[in-house]
């Protein structure tokens, strides 16, 4: 397919609900395969589970036992899913969605890509 390859995009925004205002993006992750983005959200919940209200708390962990397998399946589907947790006034959302990576520069690569050696600094004046 033109060198470009299957994976999923994952976010995780956060939402004022006191305040109605734009989310704000948290983080991304570039998932290879639907296990991948699955995990990543799985491993974001377990992460903050014990910070959570009672309520928020056993929303996350109901769908770490059951949810997570309607997200699997949509994900293997190369269907867009997302998980939510509202938590005193705060909502946050992670989602995965089906993408073609194009085969660009490694997006945590340490050196950068050859063709920076074609372009010439301005001249100062």
């Amino acid at each position: 397919m033109n060198g470009y390859t299957r994976g999923f995009w994952c976010e995780c925004w956060t939402e004022d609900l006191t305040h109605p205002e734009h989310p704000s993006l948290r983080g991304s992750f570039d998932a290879h395969s639907a296990g991948q983005a699955d995990r990543w959200i799985a491993i974001a919940l377990r992460t903050i589970t014990p910070a959570l209200d009672p309520r928020a708390s056993d929303e996350a962990w109901e769908w770490l036992y059951d949810g997570r397998i309607e997200t699997r399946r949509a994900l293997l589907c190369s269907e867009p899913c997302s998980v939510s947790i509202d938590q005193s006034g705060t909502r946050i959302t992670w989602t995965a969605r089906p993408v073609l990576f194009l085969p660009l520069a490694h997006r945590q690569g340490i050196e950068l890509p050859a063709c920076t050696n074609d372009f010439k600094p301005h001249a100062s004046y």
